[in-house]
């Protein structure tokens, strides 16, 4: 098999017309390039040089070889600026996963930002629910994830979690509720009244919740069940009962419901990014992640805290 380096070397000889002008380009003795140079011939199995006075210039065999040396050249340019990139983040495919609260609230901004700074980079985007992603992870088949992370959870060994942000529960009432003129609930308030159940499926959300209902000394009644934030709410406006709603999954609040803050206790799911041993470093991914808090940043800024709706 040819050499390339030993191709280079032919390419330098013929561009510069003898071995002793190559060598000083180069920084090698002429020795070592004729050296270089015999080596090659035997490889190619043909005479690539003929002298000529003090000089030498290329048989047919030697022109076609610089010739192929010239664009392995820029091959080899083209890959090393292509892996450069890929290094420092530029280019590559970066897979996201994430859950629907966070994807409607969080993930466009920071979307946008990676596609304005990294537009090299492919993305690979799919929504999971909360409790999914992580067997991707593990496997290194997704970069990142968003999850609710509860303090009791397991940590998998190898995964980075970031904090994102603390995404508190807010009691949403049937906008003409007998506590419906109160700024703060106690959870325990809510004990005796019918609830429209939010996070049907067992996982980390419903854990909250339910957690949360037991501390105050009682498990909700649930009457009807809906996987979907903004259908619950149209449930508790249709006066069918009461529920728990994380704040990112309000959306635009039903205009028949009141949406208070609850304390004793105050719930609260704990959103993290879980990160792959092998993204870690990847500046965009880094980005990914300020990105997220900036946005965590505004929506807690603009969120509904405190506030006093129907």
């Amino acid at each position: 098999m040819l050499d390339v380096r030993r191709m280079q070397v032919l390419r330098a000889v013929i561009s510069s017309g003898s071995i002793t002008a190559a060598a000083r380009n180069l920084g090698y003795t002429p020795s070592a390039i004729s050296q270089q140079l015999s080596t090659l011939e035997r490889e190619a199995g043909v005479e690539l040089l003929e002298r000529v006075g003090r000089g030498v210039r290329p048989t047919p065999a030697g022109s076609l070889l610089s010739e192929h040396a010239e664009t392995l050249s820029t091959q080899l340019a083209k890959a090393e600026a292509a892996l450069t990139e890929l290094k420092e983040g530029r280019t590559g495919r970066l897979a996201i996963r994430y859950f629907a609260t966070a994807g409607a609230s969080l993930v466009p901004l920071a979307v946008a930002a990676l596609r304005r700074e990294f537009p090299g980079v492919r993305l690979d985007l799919k929504l999971v629910e909360p409790d999914d992603s992580m067997p991707e992870i593990e496997s290194g088949k997704a970069d990142v994830a968003m999850i609710v992370l509860p303090s009791s959870t397991p940590r998998v060994k190898g995964v980075e979690y970031v904090h994102l942000l603390d995404d508190p529960y807010r009691a949403i009432l049937p906008k003409n509720h007998r506590l419906a003129r109160k700024r703060v609930l106690d959870l325990g308030e809510l004990a005796e009244d019918p609830w429209v159940g939010v996070d049907g499926l067992p996982g980390a959300c419903r854990d909250i919740l339910l957690d949360a209902c037991g501390a105050a000394g009682f498990a909700p009644n649930h009457v009807v069940e809906s996987e979907d934030y903004q259908t619950a709410q149209g449930f508790v406006a249709a006066g069918l009962g009461v529920a728990l709603i994380p704040e990112l999954g309000l959306g635009a609040p039903h205009p028949g419901v009141a949406i208070r803050k609850v304390r004793r206790p105050d719930p609260v799911r704990s959103i993290h990014a879980a990160v792959a041993a092998h993204a870690r470093e990847h500046p965009a991914v880094r980005r990914f992640l300020g990105a997220i808090r900036e946005g965590a940043g505004q929506v807690s800024g603009n969120g509904r805290v405190g506030t006093k709706t129907g």
